[in-house]
């Protein structure tokens, strides 16, 4: 026997000559089993999320609109504002100013209330008054992005519809607050208080980056409260 037949017959019997080994038959391979498609996410969560989304977004959409119509209706005459420079200024589609508000005409009666502002100015005893408009003002200003009053400065001097906003303050902010007040020149004091707050939102408008807007809301109202509340109680 040469020493390449003494290595065969060690290492046992080769594939190619179909003997089988001692242990038995090898099973035969079956069919390779067929790919099933890709595990989908489970839809569960997804409604939801999107929907506070939406809803996220429908409501930022409505403040942006808001914020932008007080812009155009107290700069500009009310036949120059559109619905689409609205939209524009808001980053919106015009469409959703009219989802939201409707026409032009209904929008700037919104923006001609004053009324939520006075109620929130306004909703305090008579002893803690004053330092509850600064705060409000000022809390107003710097959480809602939104200065309650200030916007009626831009309709003095203007003949057209923007005297609306002039009567609504009048009506809905100086008679509520005359209302309000005990003692003597009623109308007066009322009227000076509103022009303190209107004073104040100017000022902190003048000065983004100033003094005041380092301060305190609560130290603004220990200085800037008393005068208010002097005029509140008519001594």
């Amino acid at each position: 026997m040469t020493s390449g037949q003494a290595t065969a017959a060690a290492s046992g019997p080769s594939p190619a000559s179909g003997s089988s080994p001692a242990s038995g038959p090898s099973p035969v391979p079956g069919p390779s089993p067929v790919p099933g498609p890709p595990p989908t996410a489970t839809p569960a969560s997804a409604p939801s999320s999107a929907a506070a989304r939406s809803t996220a977004d429908q409501g930022s959409g409505k403040d942006a609109i808001l914020r932008a119509a007080r812009r155009a209706f107290t700069k500009r005459p009310y036949a120059e504002v559109t619905i689409r420079g609205i939209a524009a200024d808001a980053g919106v589609s015009p469409s959703l100013v009219v989802k939201h508000f409707g026409r032009k005409e209904e929008l700037f009666n919104i923006v001609a209330d004053f009324g939520p502002a006075a109620a929130a100015l306004l909703d305090a005893p008579l002893g803690a008054l004053g330092r509850h408009m600064v705060l409000t003002l000022v809390n107003s200003r710097r959480v809602l992005q939104s200065d309650p009053l200030l916007r009626v400065v831009f309709s003095l001097g203007n003949q057209d519809e923007r005297s609306l906003l002039r009567d609504r303050f009048h009506e809905q902010v100086t008679d509520a607050l005359t209302a309000r007040l005990p003692g003597r020149e009623r109308a007066l004091r009322a009227e000076l208080i509103a022009g303190h707050l209107i004073g104040l939102g100017a000022t902190l408008s003048l000065h983004p980056e100033g003094a005041g807007a380092a301060a305190t809301a609560e130290h603004i109202a220990d200085l800037y409260a008393p005068a208010l509340q002097s005029l509140i109680d008519g001594a």
